[in-house]
């Protein structure tokens, strides 16, 4: 009997899912507008996210998931139940198997309320699989080898840092700094440096046109528009990228420092295996440009980036699904 399995990568910033057979299906944001007055939504994914800082007062663009943890359950419910109907198609009537992903660091109420939420939106069955290991089943590392390899998935909300080995997590650690983290470092530089107010979706521009964590040879710039803190009038300022690897500077040393403290906790053997394998990035996040070579200069660790880091996590969810559906069929 044929049951569809869904493996979903509930991110702060994006939520993907993917269906055995088809791969990524849906990309989307984990943005949920919705009417104050009525208690309706409005919109959720894509359309949601463009109205981010500029709706009206009744209306509202929210996150329900904050650092990769369920902030606002009734929303997280009808935002999923949403997205696995737009993947499905209208079309299903048996109940699909589905495989969620948390950060490493969640606990166990956390989790509950993760599977209850997937219960709700329609699943017969659930799993719950830690992003490192997604991550590292997506990238394409055989897990099952007893042989250490370090996975660094830096996502919106939450960067999880672990040492794999034999399909389980040997030493893992998850830090509430990531991609948005990046975002507010901009928005902060921006004040602080220019005077200058912009936006959340400004600042994600920036940082992904020309946004670095390491001194490049050549200088990129470009042109961002705020509102002038002096005389509250819209203006623009000309920004070049070494300015945003001052303004990344801490957000990105301190996870660094993790990736560190990671390394300190791990059995010489694997360790070794590390040094030898490198370490591998995921995640929307590790798109940031100079990243590799910062950790690289860093660590002393070669250091690369995932072939496409952004689906890693859920194509390694999903592929995680058909792992355990293998294993319960033999």
């Amino acid at each position: 009997m044929q049951y569809t399995d869904i493996g979903i990568d509930l991110g702060t910033a994006s939520i993907l899912v993917y269906i055995r057979g088809k791969g990524v299906v849906l990309k989307e944001p984990s943005v949920v507008a919705f009417d104050r007055d009525t208690d309706k939504i409005r919109a959720i994914g894509e359309d949601a996210r463009l109205m981010l800082g500029r709706t009206p007062g009744n209306i509202v663009a929210v996150r329900p998931l904050r650092q990769g943890v369920i902030s606002d359950y009734r929303v997280t419910e009808k935002m999923m139940k949403y997205f696995i109907q737009k993947a499905l198609g209208k079309k299903t009537f048996r109940k699909p198997r589905i495989a969620v992903c948390v950060p490493s660091g969640v606990t166990e109420v956390e989790k509950k309320a993760v599977e209850d939420a997937t219960y709700q939106a329609g699943a017969r069955e659930v799993s719950i699989i830690e992003e490192p290991i997604a991550a590292a089943i997506g990238a394409g590392i055989d897990i099952s080898k007893p042989c250490g390899n370090m996975i660094v998935d830096i996502g919106g909300g939450t960067s999880d840092i672990a040492v794999i080995s034999l399909g389980g997590t040997v030493v893992s650690a998850s830090i509430k700094i990531a991609g948005d983290d990046f975002d507010e470092a901009i928005v902060r530089y921006m004040r602080k440096k220019h005077n200058l107010l912009i936006g959340e979706r400004t600042a994600e521009d920036l940082k992904i046109k020309i946004g670095s964590a390491y001194r490049r040879t050549e200088v990129d710039y470009m042109d961002v528009r705020g509102r002038n803190l002096v005389t509250g009038l819209p203006r623009t300022v000309k920004v070049s990228s070494e300015e945003t690897e001052e303004a990344l500077r801490e957000t990105t040393a301190q996870i660094v420092e993790t990736i560190h403290s990671v390394l300190e906790k791990t059995p010489p053997e694997l360790a070794a295996d590390i040094a030898d394998r490198g370490i591998v990035l995921t995640g929307g996040g590790s798109l940031l440009r100079g990243l590799e070579d910062l950790i690289a200069s860093k660590t002393g660790i070669n250091t690369m980036t995932a072939e496409d880091p952004m689906t890693a996590v859920a194509i390694g969810t999903g592929k995680y699904v058909e792992f355990l559906a293998g294993y319960k069929e033999d």
